[in-house]
Protein backbone atom coordinates (compact mmCIF):
# COMPACT_ATOMS: atom_id res chain seq x y z
CA UNK A 1 0.00 0.00 0.00
CA UNK A 2 0.97 3.68 -0.22
CA UNK A 3 2.15 4.80 3.21
CA UNK A 4 3.47 8.33 2.68
CA UNK A 5 0.91 10.92 1.63
CA UNK A 6 -1.04 13.86 3.02
CA UNK A 7 -4.19 14.79 1.13
CA UNK A 8 -4.62 12.13 -1.61
CA UNK A 9 -5.97 14.75 -4.02
CA UNK A 10 -2.73 16.74 -3.60
CA UNK A 11 -0.43 13.72 -3.98
CA UNK A 12 0.81 14.50 -7.48
CA UNK A 13 1.42 18.20 -6.81
CA UNK A 14 3.34 17.43 -3.63
CA UNK A 15 5.29 14.64 -5.33
CA UNK A 16 6.40 16.97 -8.14
CA UNK A 17 7.43 19.64 -5.63
CA UNK A 18 9.57 17.13 -3.73
CA UNK A 19 10.97 15.63 -6.92
CA UNK A 20 12.17 19.02 -8.19
CA UNK A 21 13.61 19.85 -4.78
CA UNK A 22 15.61 16.60 -4.93
CA UNK A 23 17.03 17.27 -8.44
CA UNK A 24 17.22 21.07 -8.87
CA UNK A 25 20.19 20.89 -11.27
CA UNK A 26 18.42 18.41 -13.57
CA UNK A 27 14.75 19.45 -13.71
CA UNK A 28 12.68 22.51 -13.03
CA UNK A 29 8.96 22.72 -12.44
CA UNK A 30 6.58 24.34 -14.89
CA UNK A 31 2.82 24.31 -14.87
CA UNK A 32 1.82 20.74 -15.67
CA UNK A 33 5.12 18.95 -15.11
CA UNK A 34 8.86 19.44 -15.47
CA UNK A 35 11.42 20.40 -18.12
CA UNK A 36 15.19 20.18 -18.25
CA UNK A 37 16.95 22.55 -15.89
CA UNK A 38 19.82 22.87 -18.38
CA UNK A 39 20.00 24.91 -21.58
CA UNK A 40 18.99 23.38 -24.90
CA UNK A 41 20.48 24.58 -28.22
CA UNK A 42 18.24 26.91 -30.19
CA UNK A 43 16.40 25.12 -32.98
CA UNK A 44 16.65 21.63 -31.48
CA UNK A 45 13.58 19.41 -31.61
CA UNK A 46 12.09 19.01 -28.13
CA UNK A 47 10.97 15.54 -27.04
CA UNK A 48 8.03 15.86 -24.65
CA UNK A 49 6.84 12.72 -22.88
CA UNK A 50 4.18 12.19 -20.25
CA UNK A 51 1.47 10.18 -18.58
CA UNK A 52 -0.07 9.54 -15.20
CA UNK A 53 1.72 9.60 -11.87
CA UNK A 54 2.43 6.25 -10.22
CA UNK A 55 4.92 4.80 -12.70
CA UNK A 56 8.24 6.40 -11.66
CA UNK A 57 10.76 6.76 -13.20
CA UNK A 58 8.28 7.26 -15.99
CA UNK A 59 7.86 10.08 -16.69
CA UNK A 60 9.57 12.94 -14.88
CA UNK A 61 12.54 10.76 -13.97
CA UNK A 62 13.44 10.47 -17.66
CA UNK A 63 13.92 14.19 -18.32
CA UNK A 64 17.47 15.36 -19.00
CA UNK A 65 20.27 15.46 -21.60
CA UNK A 66 20.13 12.31 -23.72
CA UNK A 67 16.48 11.77 -22.83
CA UNK A 68 13.33 13.89 -22.80
CA UNK A 69 13.24 17.67 -22.79
CA UNK A 70 10.06 17.78 -20.72
CA UNK A 71 7.40 15.59 -19.11
CA UNK A 72 3.72 16.37 -18.62
CA UNK A 73 2.76 14.67 -15.36
CA UNK A 74 -0.89 13.79 -14.80
CA UNK A 75 -2.66 12.77 -11.64
CA UNK A 76 -2.34 9.24 -10.27
CA UNK A 77 -2.98 6.79 -13.13
CA UNK A 78 -4.60 9.61 -15.17
CA UNK A 79 -3.30 11.30 -18.27
CA UNK A 80 -2.09 14.89 -18.03
CA UNK A 81 -4.63 17.44 -19.18
CA UNK A 82 -4.44 19.23 -22.51
CA UNK A 83 -3.51 22.44 -20.68
CA UNK A 84 -0.68 20.71 -18.81
CA UNK A 85 0.72 19.23 -22.01
CA UNK A 86 0.56 22.55 -23.84
CA UNK A 87 2.25 24.29 -20.90
CA UNK A 88 5.13 21.80 -20.72
CA UNK A 89 5.58 21.78 -24.51
CA UNK A 90 5.82 25.57 -24.65
CA UNK A 91 8.30 25.62 -21.78
CA UNK A 92 10.42 22.92 -23.47
CA UNK A 93 10.23 24.39 -26.98
CA UNK A 94 13.54 25.57 -28.44
CA UNK A 95 12.23 26.45 -31.87
CA UNK A 96 12.71 23.09 -33.60
CA UNK A 97 9.21 21.78 -33.00
CA UNK A 98 7.80 19.25 -30.54
CA UNK A 99 7.80 15.45 -30.70
CA UNK A 100 5.20 14.03 -28.34
CA UNK A 101 6.01 10.49 -27.22
CA UNK A 102 3.94 8.54 -24.70
CA UNK A 103 2.28 5.22 -23.98
CA UNK A 104 -0.80 4.32 -26.00
CA UNK A 105 -3.69 4.89 -23.55
CA UNK A 106 -7.06 6.44 -24.42
CA UNK A 107 -6.89 9.44 -22.09
CA UNK A 108 -3.32 10.27 -23.09
CA UNK A 109 -4.19 10.06 -26.79
CA UNK A 110 -7.19 12.39 -26.34
CA UNK A 111 -5.25 15.03 -24.42
CA UNK A 112 -1.97 14.90 -26.34
CA UNK A 113 -3.84 15.04 -29.66
CA UNK A 114 -5.79 18.09 -28.54
CA UNK A 115 -2.58 19.72 -27.30
CA UNK A 116 -0.99 19.09 -30.70
CA UNK A 117 -3.94 20.76 -32.44
CA UNK A 118 -3.63 23.82 -30.19
CA UNK A 119 0.12 24.12 -30.62
CA UNK A 120 -0.01 23.79 -34.39
CA UNK A 121 -2.69 26.50 -34.46
CA UNK A 122 -0.21 28.72 -32.61
CA UNK A 123 2.53 28.03 -35.15
CA UNK A 124 4.47 25.35 -33.22
CA UNK A 125 5.08 22.27 -35.38
CA UNK A 126 4.35 18.95 -33.67
CA UNK A 127 4.46 15.22 -34.35
CA UNK A 128 3.39 12.26 -32.18
CA UNK A 129 4.68 8.73 -31.61
CA UNK A 130 2.66 6.48 -29.30
CA UNK A 131 4.61 3.61 -27.77
CA UNK A 132 2.98 0.20 -28.33
CA UNK A 133 5.47 -2.33 -26.95
CA UNK A 134 3.22 -4.55 -24.74
CA UNK A 135 2.64 -7.70 -26.80
CA UNK A 136 -0.01 -9.03 -24.41
CA UNK A 137 -2.41 -6.12 -24.92
CA UNK A 138 -3.43 -6.87 -28.53
CA UNK A 139 -2.52 -9.38 -31.24
CA UNK A 140 0.24 -8.59 -33.72
CA UNK A 141 -2.35 -7.80 -36.39
CA UNK A 142 -3.64 -4.99 -34.13
CA UNK A 143 -0.25 -3.79 -32.91
CA UNK A 144 -1.36 -0.14 -33.11
CA UNK A 145 -3.83 -0.87 -30.27
CA UNK A 146 -1.15 -2.14 -27.89
CA UNK A 147 -0.22 -0.40 -24.64
CA UNK A 148 3.05 1.30 -23.87
CA UNK A 149 4.99 0.02 -20.84
CA UNK A 150 8.72 -0.28 -20.02
CA UNK A 151 9.67 -0.13 -23.70
CA UNK A 152 8.90 3.60 -23.48
CA UNK A 153 12.52 4.09 -22.45
CA UNK A 154 13.90 2.67 -25.71
CA UNK A 155 11.72 4.92 -27.84
CA UNK A 156 12.31 8.03 -25.71
CA UNK A 157 16.05 7.53 -25.88
CA UNK A 158 16.06 7.04 -29.66
CA UNK A 159 13.98 10.18 -30.16
CA UNK A 160 16.24 12.26 -27.90
CA UNK A 161 19.37 10.97 -29.64
CA UNK A 162 18.02 12.00 -33.03
CA UNK A 163 16.98 15.40 -31.70
CA UNK A 164 20.35 16.08 -30.11
CA UNK A 165 22.09 15.18 -33.36
CA UNK A 166 20.28 18.14 -34.88
CA UNK A 167 17.90 16.17 -37.07
CA UNK A 168 14.72 17.92 -38.22
CA UNK A 169 11.35 17.12 -36.65
CA UNK A 170 10.25 14.87 -39.51
CA UNK A 171 13.44 12.81 -39.22
CA UNK A 172 13.17 12.57 -35.41
CA UNK A 173 9.58 11.39 -35.78
CA UNK A 174 10.51 8.71 -38.30
CA UNK A 175 13.40 7.48 -36.14
CA UNK A 176 11.19 7.25 -33.04
CA UNK A 177 8.58 5.31 -35.03
CA UNK A 178 11.28 2.92 -36.19
CA UNK A 179 12.45 2.45 -32.59
CA UNK A 180 8.91 1.68 -31.49
CA UNK A 181 8.53 -0.88 -34.28
CA UNK A 182 11.65 -2.66 -32.98
CA UNK A 183 10.55 -2.75 -29.30
CA UNK A 184 8.62 -5.54 -27.60
CA UNK A 185 7.72 -6.06 -23.91
CA UNK A 186 6.00 -8.83 -21.97
CA UNK A 187 5.35 -9.12 -18.23
CA UNK A 188 3.77 -10.99 -15.35
CA UNK A 189 2.12 -9.72 -12.17
CA UNK A 190 1.80 -11.38 -8.75
CA UNK A 191 -0.25 -8.71 -6.92
CA UNK A 192 -1.97 -5.39 -7.38
CA UNK A 193 -1.34 -1.96 -5.89
CA UNK A 194 -3.13 0.49 -3.60
CA UNK A 195 -3.50 4.13 -4.61
CA UNK A 196 -2.80 6.94 -2.11
CA UNK A 197 -5.68 7.19 0.35
CA UNK A 198 -7.40 3.99 -0.82
CA UNK A 199 -8.35 1.39 1.79
CA UNK A 200 -7.90 -1.65 -0.45
CA UNK A 201 -5.90 -2.65 -3.53
CA UNK A 202 -7.01 -1.38 -6.91
CA UNK A 203 -6.84 -4.92 -8.27
CA UNK A 204 -5.71 -8.30 -7.00
CA UNK A 205 -4.14 -11.54 -8.20
CA UNK A 206 -5.03 -14.75 -6.31
CA UNK A 207 -2.40 -16.04 -3.89
CA UNK A 208 0.02 -18.40 -5.59
CA UNK A 209 -1.05 -17.31 -9.06
CA UNK A 210 0.38 -14.88 -11.58
CA UNK A 211 -1.37 -12.86 -14.26
CA UNK A 212 0.49 -13.28 -17.55
CA UNK A 213 0.47 -9.97 -19.39
CA UNK A 214 -1.41 -7.81 -16.86
CA UNK A 215 -1.16 -4.08 -17.59
CA UNK A 216 0.32 -1.49 -15.27
CA UNK A 217 -3.16 -0.25 -14.26
CA UNK A 218 -4.55 -3.72 -13.71
CA UNK A 219 -5.67 -4.30 -17.28
CA UNK A 220 -6.18 -8.04 -17.76
CA UNK A 221 -3.50 -10.12 -19.40
CA UNK A 222 -3.66 -13.26 -21.46
CA UNK A 223 -4.32 -15.78 -18.67
CA UNK A 224 -3.53 -16.74 -15.09
CA UNK A 225 -1.07 -19.45 -14.14
CA UNK A 226 0.52 -20.84 -11.00
CA UNK A 227 3.57 -18.83 -10.02
CA UNK A 228 6.61 -20.50 -11.54
CA UNK A 229 10.30 -20.37 -10.68
CA UNK A 230 12.44 -17.52 -11.98
CA UNK A 231 13.76 -19.89 -14.63
CA UNK A 232 10.25 -20.82 -15.76
CA UNK A 233 9.13 -17.19 -15.86
CA UNK A 234 12.23 -16.26 -17.88
CA UNK A 235 11.43 -19.02 -20.36
CA UNK A 236 7.84 -17.75 -20.66
CA UNK A 237 8.89 -14.14 -21.26
CA UNK A 238 11.74 -14.89 -23.65
CA UNK A 239 9.68 -17.31 -25.72
CA UNK A 240 6.82 -14.81 -25.99
CA UNK A 241 9.10 -12.02 -27.16
CA UNK A 242 11.14 -14.09 -29.60
CA UNK A 243 7.89 -15.23 -31.22
CA UNK A 244 7.33 -11.54 -32.03
CA UNK A 245 10.77 -10.78 -33.48
CA UNK A 246 10.32 -7.79 -35.84
CA UNK A 247 10.69 -8.36 -39.56
CA UNK A 248 14.22 -7.65 -40.72
CA UNK A 249 15.64 -7.55 -37.20
CA UNK A 250 19.23 -8.62 -36.64
CA UNK A 251 20.76 -10.39 -33.69
CA UNK A 252 21.80 -7.41 -31.55
CA UNK A 253 19.34 -6.46 -28.79
CA UNK A 254 19.11 -4.19 -25.80
CA UNK A 255 17.47 -5.94 -22.83
CA UNK A 256 15.44 -4.35 -20.04
CA UNK A 257 14.55 -6.53 -17.05
CA UNK A 258 12.05 -4.30 -15.27
CA UNK A 259 10.55 -4.43 -11.79
CA UNK A 260 7.03 -3.13 -11.34
CA UNK A 261 7.42 -1.94 -7.76
CA UNK A 262 7.65 -4.70 -5.17
CA UNK A 263 9.95 -7.13 -6.97
CA UNK A 264 13.35 -5.81 -6.01
CA UNK A 265 16.75 -5.76 -7.61
CA UNK A 266 18.13 -8.99 -6.16
CA UNK A 267 15.13 -10.90 -7.50
CA UNK A 268 15.45 -9.18 -10.87
CA UNK A 269 19.08 -10.25 -11.10
CA UNK A 270 18.01 -13.87 -10.57
CA UNK A 271 15.47 -13.46 -13.38
CA UNK A 272 17.98 -11.71 -15.62
CA UNK A 273 20.48 -14.54 -15.12
CA UNK A 274 18.10 -16.91 -16.89
CA UNK A 275 17.07 -14.31 -19.48
CA UNK A 276 20.70 -13.69 -20.37
CA UNK A 277 21.41 -17.38 -20.92
CA UNK A 278 18.26 -18.02 -22.92
CA UNK A 279 18.89 -15.10 -25.26
CA UNK A 280 22.47 -16.17 -25.89
CA UNK A 281 21.26 -19.71 -26.60
CA UNK A 282 18.84 -18.20 -29.15
CA UNK A 283 21.79 -16.59 -30.95
CA UNK A 284 21.22 -13.01 -29.83
CA UNK A 285 23.96 -10.56 -28.80
CA UNK A 286 23.04 -8.44 -25.79
CA UNK A 287 24.08 -4.78 -25.85
CA UNK A 288 24.27 -2.80 -22.60
CA UNK A 289 21.41 -4.48 -20.70
CA UNK A 290 19.55 -2.68 -17.90
CA UNK A 291 18.12 -4.32 -14.80
CA UNK A 292 15.99 -2.24 -12.44
CA UNK A 293 12.83 -0.14 -12.35
CA UNK A 294 12.04 1.62 -15.62
CA UNK A 295 8.23 1.64 -15.43
CA UNK A 296 6.43 0.79 -12.18
CA UNK A 297 2.93 0.75 -10.73
CA UNK A 298 3.30 1.86 -7.10
CA UNK A 299 3.90 -1.35 -5.10
CA UNK A 300 2.57 -3.75 -7.74
CA UNK A 301 4.51 -7.02 -7.60
CA UNK A 302 5.62 -8.11 -11.02
CA UNK A 303 8.31 -7.95 -13.67
CA UNK A 304 8.53 -7.36 -17.38
CA UNK A 305 11.09 -8.05 -20.06
CA UNK A 306 11.78 -5.71 -22.98
CA UNK A 307 13.78 -6.53 -26.10
CA UNK A 308 14.92 -3.73 -28.41
CA UNK A 309 16.25 -5.05 -31.73
CA UNK A 310 18.82 -2.57 -33.05
CA UNK A 311 20.46 -1.67 -36.31
CA UNK A 312 23.62 0.45 -36.29
CA UNK A 313 21.78 3.76 -35.85
CA UNK A 314 19.49 2.49 -33.08
CA UNK A 315 22.48 0.97 -31.29
CA UNK A 316 24.26 4.32 -31.39
CA UNK A 317 21.16 5.88 -29.86
CA UNK A 318 20.99 3.22 -27.15
CA UNK A 319 24.67 3.60 -26.25
CA UNK A 320 24.56 7.42 -26.23
CA UNK A 321 25.10 9.17 -22.87
CA UNK A 322 22.12 10.27 -20.81
CA UNK A 323 21.79 12.17 -17.56
CA UNK A 324 18.32 12.29 -16.03
CA UNK A 325 17.26 11.94 -12.38
CA UNK A 326 16.47 8.23 -12.76
CA UNK A 327 18.51 7.05 -15.75
CA UNK A 328 22.16 7.81 -16.41
CA UNK A 329 24.55 6.34 -18.93
CA UNK A 330 28.04 7.32 -20.04
CA UNK A 331 29.40 10.79 -19.49
CA UNK A 332 27.61 14.06 -20.23
CA UNK A 333 29.68 17.24 -20.35
CA UNK A 334 28.79 19.82 -17.69
CA UNK A 335 25.60 21.63 -18.68
CA UNK A 336 24.75 25.29 -18.21
CA UNK A 337 21.57 25.90 -16.24
CA UNK A 338 18.71 27.51 -18.13
CA UNK A 339 16.87 30.60 -16.99
CA UNK A 340 14.23 29.71 -14.41
CA UNK A 341 11.23 31.05 -16.30
CA UNK A 342 7.93 29.22 -16.18
CA UNK A 343 5.48 28.12 -18.80
CA UNK A 344 4.58 30.47 -21.60
CA UNK A 345 0.91 29.55 -21.49
CA UNK A 346 -1.57 32.36 -21.03
CA UNK A 347 -4.25 32.51 -18.38
CA UNK A 348 -7.46 33.27 -20.21
CA UNK A 349 -9.32 33.80 -16.95
CA UNK A 350 -7.35 37.01 -16.41
CA UNK A 351 -8.63 38.56 -19.64
CA UNK A 352 -11.65 40.81 -19.21
CA UNK A 353 -14.69 39.85 -21.29
CA UNK A 354 -17.65 42.13 -21.93
CA UNK A 355 -21.00 40.81 -20.72
CA UNK A 356 -24.52 42.22 -20.64
CA UNK A 357 -26.24 42.80 -17.34
CA UNK A 358 -28.74 40.04 -18.19
CA UNK A 359 -25.91 37.57 -18.73
CA UNK A 360 -24.16 38.62 -15.54
CA UNK A 361 -27.37 38.01 -13.63
CA UNK A 362 -27.64 34.56 -15.18
CA UNK A 363 -24.00 33.96 -14.34
CA UNK A 364 -24.87 33.98 -10.65
CA UNK A 365 -27.13 30.96 -11.22
CA UNK A 366 -24.39 29.31 -13.28
CA UNK A 367 -21.96 29.75 -10.40
CA UNK A 368 -24.44 28.19 -7.98
CA UNK A 369 -25.02 25.30 -10.40
CA UNK A 370 -21.29 24.61 -10.63
CA UNK A 371 -21.03 24.71 -6.84
CA UNK A 372 -23.97 22.31 -6.51
CA UNK A 373 -22.30 19.93 -8.97
CA UNK A 374 -19.08 20.08 -6.96
CA UNK A 375 -20.96 19.33 -3.72
CA UNK A 376 -22.70 16.36 -5.30
CA UNK A 377 -19.47 14.91 -6.67
CA UNK A 378 -17.71 15.43 -3.36
CA UNK A 379 -20.45 13.50 -1.59
CA UNK A 380 -20.37 10.58 -4.06
CA UNK A 381 -16.68 10.46 -5.02
CA UNK A 382 -15.93 7.35 -2.96
CA UNK A 383 -18.87 5.48 -4.49
CA UNK A 384 -17.79 6.54 -7.98
CA UNK A 385 -14.32 5.23 -7.26
CA UNK A 386 -15.72 1.87 -6.20
CA UNK A 387 -17.75 1.67 -9.41
CA UNK A 388 -14.61 2.44 -11.39
CA UNK A 389 -12.65 -0.28 -9.58
CA UNK A 390 -14.91 -2.96 -11.03
CA UNK A 391 -13.58 -2.53 -14.56
CA UNK A 392 -11.28 0.50 -14.53
CA UNK A 393 -8.45 1.88 -12.46
CA UNK A 394 -10.52 3.25 -9.57
CA UNK A 395 -9.59 6.91 -9.96
CA UNK A 396 -12.84 8.29 -11.42
CA UNK A 397 -14.13 9.64 -8.12
CA UNK A 398 -10.81 11.25 -7.22
CA UNK A 399 -10.48 12.85 -10.64
CA UNK A 400 -14.07 14.12 -10.67
CA UNK A 401 -13.71 15.56 -7.17
CA UNK A 402 -10.51 17.36 -8.15
CA UNK A 403 -11.99 18.70 -11.38
CA UNK A 404 -15.29 19.82 -9.86
CA UNK A 405 -13.52 21.62 -7.01
CA UNK A 406 -11.31 23.47 -9.49
CA UNK A 407 -14.37 24.36 -11.59
CA UNK A 408 -16.12 25.78 -8.52
CA UNK A 409 -13.19 28.06 -7.75
CA UNK A 410 -12.75 29.17 -11.36
CA UNK A 411 -16.46 29.97 -11.65
CA UNK A 412 -16.35 32.02 -8.46
CA UNK A 413 -13.28 33.92 -9.69
CA UNK A 414 -14.94 34.63 -13.04
CA UNK A 415 -18.09 35.85 -11.30
CA UNK A 416 -16.03 38.17 -9.11
CA UNK A 417 -14.44 39.60 -12.28
CA UNK A 418 -17.87 40.39 -13.72
CA UNK A 419 -18.04 37.63 -16.33
CA UNK A 420 -21.23 36.61 -18.09
CA UNK A 421 -22.87 33.20 -17.99
CA UNK A 422 -20.96 31.80 -20.96
CA UNK A 423 -17.58 32.93 -19.70
CA UNK A 424 -18.24 31.52 -16.24
CA UNK A 425 -19.01 28.12 -17.77
CA UNK A 426 -15.95 28.28 -20.02
CA UNK A 427 -13.69 29.19 -17.11
CA UNK A 428 -15.12 26.33 -15.08
CA UNK A 429 -14.57 23.90 -17.96
CA UNK A 430 -10.99 24.97 -18.51
CA UNK A 431 -10.21 24.55 -14.81
CA UNK A 432 -11.98 21.17 -14.64
CA UNK A 433 -10.02 19.81 -17.56
CA UNK A 434 -6.74 21.15 -16.24
CA UNK A 435 -7.02 19.83 -12.70
CA UNK A 436 -8.81 16.53 -13.33
CA UNK A 437 -6.78 15.34 -16.30
CA UNK A 438 -7.57 11.98 -17.83
CA UNK A 439 -10.42 11.24 -20.19
CA UNK A 440 -13.19 12.45 -17.89
CA UNK A 441 -11.40 15.75 -17.27
CA UNK A 442 -11.04 16.37 -20.99
CA UNK A 443 -14.70 15.51 -21.63
CA UNK A 444 -16.09 17.67 -18.84
CA UNK A 445 -13.90 20.54 -19.96
CA UNK A 446 -15.34 20.10 -23.43
CA UNK A 447 -18.94 19.88 -22.16
CA UNK A 448 -18.76 23.06 -20.09
CA UNK A 449 -16.68 24.93 -22.66
CA UNK A 450 -19.07 24.08 -25.51
CA UNK A 451 -22.11 24.97 -23.43
CA UNK A 452 -20.46 28.23 -22.43
CA UNK A 453 -19.67 29.24 -26.00
CA UNK A 454 -23.24 28.42 -27.10
CA UNK A 455 -24.80 30.45 -24.27
CA UNK A 456 -22.48 33.41 -24.65
CA UNK A 457 -22.39 36.61 -22.60
CA UNK A 458 -25.00 38.77 -24.35
CA UNK A 459 -28.40 37.41 -23.33
CA UNK A 460 -30.08 35.65 -20.45
CA UNK A 461 -30.13 32.02 -21.61
CA UNK A 462 -33.58 30.48 -21.95
CA UNK A 463 -34.53 26.80 -22.12
CA UNK A 464 -34.09 26.50 -25.88
CA UNK A 465 -30.66 28.14 -25.88
CA UNK A 466 -29.47 25.91 -23.01
CA UNK A 467 -30.88 22.82 -24.75
CA UNK A 468 -29.08 23.75 -27.96
CA UNK A 469 -25.87 24.17 -25.98
CA UNK A 470 -26.21 20.75 -24.32
CA UNK A 471 -26.94 19.16 -27.70
CA UNK A 472 -23.82 20.80 -29.14
CA UNK A 473 -21.82 19.55 -26.17
CA UNK A 474 -23.05 15.99 -26.70
CA UNK A 475 -22.05 16.14 -30.37
CA UNK A 476 -18.63 17.56 -29.47
CA UNK A 477 -18.00 14.79 -26.93
CA UNK A 478 -18.86 12.13 -29.50
CA UNK A 479 -16.54 13.68 -32.08
CA UNK A 480 -13.70 14.13 -29.62
CA UNK A 481 -13.90 10.88 -27.68
CA UNK A 482 -15.19 8.69 -30.55
CA UNK A 483 -17.76 7.02 -28.25
CA UNK A 484 -21.31 6.36 -29.36
CA UNK A 485 -24.50 5.46 -27.49
CA UNK A 486 -24.18 1.84 -26.38
CA UNK A 487 -20.41 1.92 -25.80
CA UNK A 488 -20.94 2.16 -22.00
CA UNK A 489 -19.55 5.63 -21.39
CA UNK A 490 -20.70 9.07 -20.27
CA UNK A 491 -22.28 9.41 -23.74
CA UNK A 492 -24.99 6.93 -22.75
CA UNK A 493 -26.29 9.48 -20.24
CA UNK A 494 -25.41 12.72 -22.03
CA UNK A 495 -27.16 11.98 -25.33
CA UNK A 496 -30.54 10.93 -23.80
CA UNK A 497 -30.34 13.91 -21.44
CA UNK A 498 -29.74 16.31 -24.34
CA UNK A 499 -32.59 14.79 -26.37
CA UNK A 500 -35.05 14.98 -23.47
CA UNK A 501 -34.05 18.56 -22.67
CA UNK A 502 -34.55 19.60 -26.31
CA UNK A 503 -37.98 17.98 -26.49
CA UNK A 504 -39.19 19.70 -23.34
CA UNK A 505 -37.71 23.06 -24.30
CA UNK A 506 -39.27 22.87 -27.78
CA UNK A 507 -42.68 22.26 -26.22
CA UNK A 508 -42.39 25.55 -24.35
CA UNK A 509 -41.52 24.32 -20.88
CA UNK A 510 -39.43 26.70 -18.75
CA UNK A 511 -35.80 25.76 -18.17
CA UNK A 512 -36.20 24.45 -14.61
CA UNK A 513 -39.02 22.07 -15.54
CA UNK A 514 -37.35 20.92 -18.73
CA UNK A 515 -34.05 20.30 -16.93
CA UNK A 516 -35.69 18.35 -14.08
CA UNK A 517 -37.51 16.05 -16.50
CA UNK A 518 -34.34 15.49 -18.52
CA UNK A 519 -32.38 14.77 -15.32
CA UNK A 520 -34.79 11.92 -14.53
CA UNK A 521 -34.16 10.52 -18.01
CA UNK A 522 -30.40 10.82 -17.39
CA UNK A 523 -30.62 8.84 -14.14
CA UNK A 524 -32.51 6.05 -15.86
CA UNK A 525 -30.04 6.00 -18.74
CA UNK A 526 -27.11 5.80 -16.34
CA UNK A 527 -28.66 2.84 -14.51
CA UNK A 528 -29.26 1.08 -17.82
CA UNK A 529 -25.54 1.08 -18.61
CA UNK A 530 -25.21 -1.82 -16.15
CA UNK A 531 -26.45 -4.11 -18.90
CA UNK A 532 -23.97 -2.86 -21.50
CA UNK A 533 -20.57 -4.23 -22.51
CA UNK A 534 -17.86 -1.54 -22.75
CA UNK A 535 -16.51 -1.03 -26.26
CA UNK A 536 -14.12 1.85 -25.71
CA UNK A 537 -11.88 3.29 -22.99
CA UNK A 538 -10.09 1.83 -19.97
CA UNK A 539 -12.97 -0.53 -19.07
CA UNK A 540 -12.98 -2.27 -22.47
CA UNK A 541 -10.37 -4.94 -21.57
CA UNK A 542 -12.46 -5.83 -18.47
CA UNK A 543 -15.69 -6.19 -20.44
CA UNK A 544 -16.93 -9.30 -18.68
CA UNK A 545 -16.30 -7.82 -15.22
CA UNK A 546 -18.30 -4.67 -15.91
CA UNK A 547 -21.58 -6.35 -16.84
CA UNK A 548 -24.06 -5.73 -14.02
CA UNK A 549 -22.33 -2.52 -12.89
CA UNK A 550 -23.26 0.90 -14.32
CA UNK A 551 -20.58 2.98 -15.96
CA UNK A 552 -19.06 5.47 -13.48
CA UNK A 553 -18.86 8.24 -16.08
CA UNK A 554 -22.53 7.80 -16.92
CA UNK A 555 -23.42 7.81 -13.21
CA UNK A 556 -21.41 10.95 -12.45
CA UNK A 557 -23.09 12.72 -15.39
CA UNK A 558 -26.54 11.85 -13.98
CA UNK A 559 -25.44 12.94 -10.50
CA UNK A 560 -24.39 16.35 -11.77
CA UNK A 561 -27.49 17.15 -13.83
CA UNK A 562 -29.69 16.07 -10.91
CA UNK A 563 -27.76 18.37 -8.56
CA UNK A 564 -28.19 21.33 -10.91
CA UNK A 565 -32.01 20.98 -11.21
CA UNK A 566 -32.91 22.54 -7.80
CA UNK A 567 -30.60 25.49 -8.49
CA UNK A 568 -32.39 26.25 -11.75
CA UNK A 569 -35.76 25.88 -10.03
CA UNK A 570 -34.78 28.47 -7.44
CA UNK A 571 -34.01 30.95 -10.23
CA UNK A 572 -37.44 30.71 -11.90
CA UNK A 573 -39.83 33.59 -11.17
Amino acid sequence: MTYLYNDPTAFTDEMIEGFVAAYPERVRAVSGGVVRATKVPEGQVSVVIGGGTGHYPAFGGLVGPGLAHGAAMGNVFASPSTQQIVSVAKAANSGGGILFCYGNYAGDVLNFDEAQVRLIAEGIDCRTVTVTDDISSAPAADAAKRRGIAGDLCVFKAAAYAAEQGRALEAVWRFARFANARTRSFGVAFSGCTLPGASEPLFAVPEGRMDVGMGIHGEPGLRQEDVGSAEEIAQLLVAGLLAETPDGAGCRVAVLTNGLGSVKYEELFVLHRSVNRLLHEAGLEIVEPDVGEMCTSFEMAGASLTLFWMDEDLEAAWRAPADSPAYRKGSIAPQELADGGGSASANDADQAVWASQESRTAAVAVGRAVAAAADAIDATADDLGKLDQVAGDGDHGIGMRRGAAAARKAAADALAAGAGAGSVLSAAGEAWSDRAGGTSGALWGLILGTLGSQIGDRERPDAQRVAAGVTAAAAAVQRFGKAQVGDKTLVDTLVPFAAALSRSASSGQPLAEAWAEAAAVARGAAAATADLIPKIGRARPHAEKSVGTPDPGAVSMATIVEAVAPVLGAQEP
